[in-house]
């Protein structure tokens, strides 16, 4: 299998694996006991917790986990609107953000707020200009997503922070990291988001697990959970440990060779946007800024059509987000374009696995068997 859906999911590492299958059959305690043997499992959590937030460039004890991006996402936008929302019911996005995010915009929207949705330009990029035109006396959040997770447009978040602190100094900053945790480099103590989501599956370790940074400029922020107060009162509920300390060591094992690995992916991702350009009848969409998001088209042959051909030879690749099946792509309609582009468009996602051969393998397909469909 040629696995090219990395933006999807990653496989886990072994570092992982080793480190869930020792927090299910040795250190299987709860942390909040205690005797010794739930000591020495809070004491694996601190230092997961300390893994983690090294990787973000964080402080451990602004970091806090949760069951994946999605409720990282949710709890950012709801905990926001409970903090602030007598102070102003107007909200910024942008239209290509993931449904995590816009359909907790939509439950708003039904509750009362106003919400901006900030539109890209053709290459799927969010502007500065745009930011500043939005931005009112009573917005209360700004939520733009990093790394767009369809064509691989890196938004330019520590100048959109800057200008959301000085217009609207209330105002909590919030962005979707999951696609640039780990492949494009940012420290979260330096970034000035208030509020950043990050994933474990997308960095080689579970699904199940992710994590919220909190700023400390926010001294208080909403709990997610009530109940016995783990996770510092922010979300209750008995910590899920072997997802935890599994995606503490992907974050150590992909933090460790992080430049080189994203360095090479960025060289493959190039090498292949050279060759399918030259290809007639294939498009390539958006920005690819992202060292592992490519987002390809072949008008006339249907997005389907395309993925079954290729998984035919042993290569996976996605329509797009995973997470929106059956759907022409948001993200595709707010960049305005043409119809038989969007239902023709694909996605090839890349992790330091992946190899240039596996990508002449694809090209090959394309070419072969894809291409001369085109009528």
């Amino acid at each position: 299998m040629i696995y090219l859906d990395n933006s999807a999911t990653t496989k886990p590492c072994p570092e992982a694996v080793e480190a869930m299958t020792k927090a299910l059959t040795q250190t299987w305690g709860n942390p909040s006991a205690l005797y010794g043997f739930g000591i020495d499992a809070a004491r694996e959590l601190r230092a997961a917790r300390h893994t983690v937030a090294a990787a973000m460039g964080a402080e451990p004890d602004r970091v806090f986990f949760t069951s994946g991006g999605t409720e990282a996402d949710n709890w950012a936008v709801f905990g926001t609107v409970k903090r602030l929302g007598k102070r102003g019911r107007h909200i910024v996005t942008t239209a290509v953000e993931h449904d995590a995010i816009l359909n907790c915009m939509k439950d708003l929207e039904a509750r009362g707020f106003e919400v901006t949705c900030l539109q890209p330009d053709s290459m799927g990029r969010i502007s500065l200009d745009a930011l500043k035109a939005a931005l009112r006396k009573d917005t209360i959040l700004v939520s733009v997503m990093m790394v767009n997770n369809e064509v691989g447009s890196v938004m330019p978040i520590a100048q959109m922070a800057r200008l959301t602190h000085k217009l609207c100094p209330d105002a909590v900053f919030h962005t979707d990291a999951v696609q640039g945790f780990l492949k494009v480099p940012f420290a979260a103590k330096q970034l000035g988001a208030d509020l950043i989501s990050v994933s474990s599956h997308k960095v080689h370790g579970p699904k199940g697990c992710g994590a919220l940074y909190i700023s400390p400029r926010l001294k208080s922020f909403p709990p997610l959970l009530l109940g016995g107060g783990q996770e510092g009162g922010y979300r209750s509920g008995t910590e899920g440990t072997p997802a935890v300390f599994g995606f503490a060591a992907a974050c150590a094992a992909v933090s460790a060779t992080f430049r080189e690995d994203t360095a090479r992916e960025k060289a493959l991702l190039e090498n292949a946007v050279t060759r399918l350009s030259r290809l007639e009848g294939l498009v390539i969409n958006g920005a690819h800024e992202a060292p592992h998001i490519l987002s390809l088209a072949v008008p006339g042959v249907p997005t389907q059509n395309t993925i079954n051909i290729l998984q035919d030879h042993g290569i996976c690749v996605s329509a797009g987000s995973a997470c929106a099946k059956g759907h022409r792509s948001h993200v595709l309609q707010a960049m305005n374009l043409p119809p038989e582009i969007m239902d023709g468009s694909f996605r090839i996602s890349l992790c330091r696995d992946n190899t240039a051969e596996e990508l002449d393998c694809l090209i090959g397909v394309l070419q072969a068997e894809i291409l001369p469909r085109v009528r």
